[in-house]
């Protein structure tokens, strides 16, 4: 149950963003292996002038947040980031010097799904 928050500059294309989503869900699907619809992500489009970064930064600059259930091995989040960044180059020549991605791993405790803490719910996923 992976939660996305994708951050970039305004003025993409709606197709640029749909394959932009679509991307880091399939990049989430072949590493950690969620299903199709195990789908949450939120796209943030700034302004030029709202998106401080440094200069060698181009306009594909993408920031990608993802929450996800702790414990996973180190090994598998190198090749989820790997994967990813892959997959981004090839389809929107985004280059891997403007991708940054940053994990969260919250508690089970931290994490409320159908009224219940997460940690109640027992989920098996994958970690290594």
């Amino acid at each position: 149950m992976p939660f996305v928050k994708v951050e970039i500059i305004k003025g993409k294309s709606a197709e640029y963003k749909k394959m932009l989503l679509q991307t880091i869900h399939e990049a989430l699907m072949l590493t950690l292996e969620i299903e199709e619809d195990d789908r949450y992500q939120r796209l943030y489009e700034l302004d030029f002038e709202n998106f401080e970064r440094r200069a060698a930064k181009t306009d594909k600059f993408t920031l990608i947040e993802l929450n996800l259930f702790p414990g996973r091995s180190k090994e598998l989040k190198r090749k989820l980031i790997k994967e990813i960044t892959s997959l981004l180059g090839e389809r929107l020549e985004i280059q891997a010097a403007d991708i940054i991605i940053i994990m969260h791993e919250p508690p089970l405790d931290n994490w409320g799904c159908y009224g219940e803490q997460a940690s109640e719910l027992r989920f098996k996923y994958k970690k290594e």
